[in-house]
């Protein structure tokens, strides 16, 4: 069997194993519970199912940490056996009791059943869960055995590789080495050849050296015959971008002054337009104090001349005051 049918057995086994501790803890309190509630006084018979309860509470605690220790491969001593016998004898005493008390010996054979079942049944699952315990430890031992085999073998080969792979080099080594001395040979022929022909270019080269002279003496002239030629175009054009700018100069300066007699002009028909009839739209009311502040009108002038409040104007005003000039006389002609 491998590892995985061990523990399907294994589970199997716990899953049976608890159904025949529920069934007879049930089947215990069911029992016990008539038999205390008969030996416990009036005031105390709603205490009758405690006993059973505490009984099967140590069944389940005996049997839960048995299956733990034997999966683990441990064992508590003896007081785990003490318990697991202890509880076992007091299930079957409080089963059978009150069968006994009648002397009916049928009742006694069939109340002890469960109880038997499941003190028989507690001894079988801690002796099969360390059996278990022992196969598994079997298999786990047997597998490390086999990868450590695995292992070693694959070591081996791969000495094996590098020894093939080491006289691989040597090989390579060696062979290079010759093809190393060949090259050379050849190298050294080739070198013979190369001085021979480097003398030949040598005297190639100082023919054309000569020829290269003149030719470059000849480009010399004709380059310079093109400087003057191009210092000449760049005077031209730079006239040319004087004149440009001197223009464009002339241009800028036309509209700055158209600009600023516009804004004058503006200014003045503000001005001449008298006190407002009714209260300006804000930009117009805002050129109209601007042109009061430039013409050193008072705040109650320019007041009137836009219909606004003079705290309106006097905050206008101060704005003006905060801004450079330029900037005042820009606004206004806006």
């Amino acid at each position: 069997m491998n590892g995985v049918q061990i523990r399907s057995a294994e589970r199997a086994l716990s899953v049976g194993t608890w159904l025949i501790v529920a069934g007879a803890m049930l089947f215990s309190v069911l029992t016990v519970t008539p038999l205390m509630r008969a030996h416990t006084p009036a005031d105390w018979r709603w205490t009758a199912p405690i006993l059973p309860l505490v009984v099967d509470a140590a069944v389940v605690i005996v049997v839960r940490l048995d299956s733990v220790l034997a999966r683990l491969g441990g064992h508590g001593g003896r007081w785990p056996v003490v318990l697991r016998w202890m509880t076992g004898g007091m299930t079957l005493a409080l089963n059978i009791a009150d069968s006994a008390l009648a002397k009916d010996l049928v009742g006694v054979a069939v109340h002890a059943v469960a109880p038997l079942l499941l003190i028989v049944t507690a001894e079988t699952g801690l002796a099969y869960r360390t059996a278990i315990t022992n196969a598994l430890t079997a298999i786990q031992e047997r597998e490390r055995a086999e990868r450590a085999a695995r292992e070693k073998a694959a070591a081996e080969r791969a000495e094996a590789a590098a020894k093939r792979e080491r006289e691989a080099r040597e090989f390579e080594a060696r062979m290079a080495r010759e093809q190393r001395e060949h090259e050379a040979a050849l190298v050294r022929e080739q070198a013979e050849r190369e001085e021979r022909a480097r003398r030949e270019e040598r005297e190639r080269a100082e023919a054309a050296e000569r020829a290269e002279r003149e030719a470059r003496e000849r480009h010399e002239r004709e380059r310079e015959q093109q400087r003057a030629e191009r210092e000449r175009r760049e005077r031209e054009a730079a006239a040319r971008m004087e004149k440009e700018r001197r223009e464009r100069a002339e241009q800028a300066a036309r509209e700055q002054r158209e600009q600023a007699e516009r804004a004058e002009r503006e200014r003045a028909e503000l001005l001449a337009a008298g006190p407002a009839q009714e209260q300006q739209g804000k930009e117009l009311a805002r050129r109209t104090v601007a042109a009061a502040f430039a013409a050193g009108l008072s705040v109650r002038q320019a007041a009137e001349l836009c219909g606004w409040s003079t705290g309106w104007v006097t905050a206008r005003y101060q704005e003006l005051r905060e801004t450079p000039t330029a900037r005042t006389l820009e606004a206004a002609g806006r």
